[in-house]
């Protein structure tokens, strides 16, 4: 599990994806999201908006992220 720190209230999904290097692109991570490769908190999301905040958890592949 890595952990990822934020200095602002909460980060978008599509935001997160790009800050870590899974996705190059903000597009890329827009259709990784739409085909339910991305899991926030043990739960498939489907919404790039999403807004996590402070010890959310991403899941994508088998990458964990704790935000922090």
């Amino acid at each position: 599990m890595e952990e990822v720190k934020i200095n602002t209230e909460y980060i978008t999904l599509d935001q997160f994806l790009k800050y870590v290097g899974i996705a190059e692109t903000g597009g890329k991570g827009k259709q990784m999201i739409l085909k339910g490769l991305v899991k926030v908190n043990g739960n498939i999301e489907l919404k790039r908006g999403k807004k996590l905040r402070k010890g959310d958890t991403v899941i994508v592949d088998e990458k964990q992220f704790v935000i922090k």
